[in-house]
């Protein structure tokens, strides 16, 4: 079997276990749950994806790896050693992007890393801390395809595949209108299509990419998603060399536990800081350990480049990109 073929595998074994844990969850408390109260209770359940190498993986030995859930353990672990008490047993519980909001509000995890994009209209709904992560839409087409190397390339009649519900996927909707646009239910889903030949290229925050790339060598590679020249998009202004989308991970919580998410904002900045005779910090190790340093490299490399567009390392607990305001577009460009 091919190894790309194992997420598959992954995946239905996800959907059993989630399957089961709904029916329990079902016959408990609706009321949100409160991380630190959990913490001290000895028991946490933290939501993350199964299905995504590099950030959010579940292993038919039923353990887990990715940078999420690294974060996640970090977090909750840190906490516990502020408190004084032992580290929590962790319940994982799977989180498809669709079903954050909701299973926040109805109390069945007690946060949520899981390439989990902050956004104005989720702000509204959980309490975001972080971010922890910064990362750029891009796209994935197989490594022998040459007929994809720009963003422009996408509306000559090629089929796309990204998730149902996730940011990307509204991005496209929104600034290529023209593109094939095929809506899967899972990024796993979306690997495999590309693999079968059925669709031409995927699209998704450039980490989960690296991830899938990562995970299957020699198969696939990535391109970048930048605006070639500048235009407008529903009216707002986009340079030359600008990216396609940014997107900040957040970790997601109940609303109104500001106490809670200043802790984990807290916890994330030390995550960010060497410890004391190193010059890497826990978070670019966990990240390294992620998606390859070669990708980490890359990222780091192409931010700090003169009069880059990009940026690498997050500020937790800065949320001021939520109020932004965009740039209206030129008379010229109307």
């Amino acid at each position: 079997m091919r190894r790309a073929f194992r997420v598959r595998a992954t995946l239905a074994l996800a959907v059993a276990a989630v399957s089961s844990a709904s029916l329990v969850s079902a016959c408990g408390s609706s009321e949100p749950r409160n991380l630190i109260d959990s913490i001290r209770s000895g028991s946490v359940i933290l939501g993350t994806k199964y299905d995504q190498p590099g950030l959010g993986l579940r292993h038919p030995d039923k353990k887990f790896s990715g940078f999420d859930v690294s974060v996640s353990e970090y977090v909750v672990d840190t906490i516990a050693d502020r408190l004084g008490v032992k580290h929590p047993k962790i319940t994982w519980r799977e989180t498809p992007s669709a079903q954050r909001e909701t299973l926040i509000g109805n109390g069945e995890v007690d946060m949520i890393a899981a390439t989990y994009s902050i956004t104005p209209s989720r702000a509204k709904k959980v309490a975001f801390a972080g971010p922890y992560l910064v990362t750029y839409q891009g796209l994935m087409v197989r490594k022998d395809d040459t007929s994809i190397t720009t963003l422009a390339d996408l509306n000559r009649g090629k089929k796309l595949c990204s998730v149902t519900g996730s940011t990307p996927a509204q991005n496209v909707k929104k600034q290529l209108p023209g593109v094939q646009l095929q809506e899967y239910d899972s990024y796993s889903s979306c690997v495999e299509a590309l693999q079968r030949n059925k669709v031409d290229a995927m699209t998704t925050d450039e980490m989960i990419l690296a991830g899938f790339s990562n995970f299957d060598p020699g198969k696939f590679k990535l391109v970048g998603m930048e605006y070639a020249k500048d235009t407008c998009v529903n009216d707002t202004y986009k340079k030359a060399g600008a990216p396609f989308s940014t997107e900040y991970y957040g970790i997601g919580m109940a609303k109104d536990q500001p106490d809670t998410v200043k802790e984990v904002n807290s916890v994330l900045q030390q995550m960010l800081t060497p410890a004391t005779g190193s010059s890497v910090s826990p978070w670019s190790n966990a990240l390294q350990k992620a998606v390859g340093a070669e990708e980490v490299n890359r990222m780091r490399e192409r931010a700090g480049s003169s009069g880059s567009k990009y940026t690498f390392t997050p500020q937790p607990g800065n949320l001021s990109f939520l109020d932004a305001p965009s740039t209206p577009c030129p008379k010229e460009l109307s």
